[in-house]
């Protein structure tokens, strides 16, 4: 017998609680997601907002702020990819992950038009070279729809934000078309609005219920 309590053994590894450690990891990705979808909305409201104000085709100062409200809806864009990429919302194969890095260049030059056009002077607005990277601008939206389509199909991502990203990058389909039927007043209405109710609402989703959108295995 002996008062002197047994030593504790350094050489053995601390059991790792696998459950525990999975559960934080969980946790941390719904901040992330969380984070990622205000990011979101508050782009999107930006650029709303300055349609709403301006339409979508104007000149001078109020052309400069939507060009610079649009690139804060296009880093809005980034938050956005930036969920589906961490999730692999189009798919685990390698097209399907590819998709979301090809949409990303695009999106990046589209961005890049967009903060040149918002402060070079106007002398320098119709480069050439610039215009080409305007064209980014709506191949941009077009893969946004894709990567949509892509989602509703592949169903890693549940409940309703299996299918709104569907509502939000369907928003050139819709305005586009608006504008040449109706023209430019009928455009800040409908392109304002299709924006809060698609991509503010699939980012304020995002923030609200993230666990929808992380795989489950």
């Amino acid at each position: 017998m002996t008062e002197t309590p047994a030593r504790v053994r350094t050489d053995v590894a601390e059991p790792i609680d696998a459950q525990r450690v999975g559960a934080a990891a969980v946790g941390l990705e719904v901040r992330k997601v969380r984070r990622l979808g205000l990011g979101l909305t508050a782009g999107t409201l930006a650029w709303a907002t300055s349609i709403f104000a301006f339409t979508t085709v104007n000149e001078g100062t109020p052309e400069r702020i939507g060009d610079l409200t649009g690139l804060a809806f296009q880093l809005g864009l980034f938050c956005l990819l930036a969920v589906q990429y961490r999730t692999r919302a189009t798919g685990l194969s390698r097209p399907a992950v590819g998709l979301l890095k090809v949409e990303a260049v695009v999106l990046g030059l589209a961005s890049v038009w967009s903060l040149l056009h918002g402060v070079f002077p106007a002398s320098l607005q119709d480069a050439t070279w610039l215009m080409v990277l305007d064209i980014c601008w709506p191949l941009s939206m077009i893969g946004m729809m894709v990567i949509g389509i892509k989602i509703a199909f592949t169903g890693r991502w549940r409940g309703l934000l299996r299918w709104w990203p569907l509502v939000a990058e369907s928003w050139v389909f819709v305005t586009i078309p608006s504008m040449i039927i109706f023209g430019d007043a009928a455009s800040r209405w409908v392109g304002g609005g299709h924006l809060l109710i698609g991509y503010a609402t699939l980012g304020v989703l995002l923030a609200a219920r993230p666990e929808l959108v992380i795989p489950k295995n």
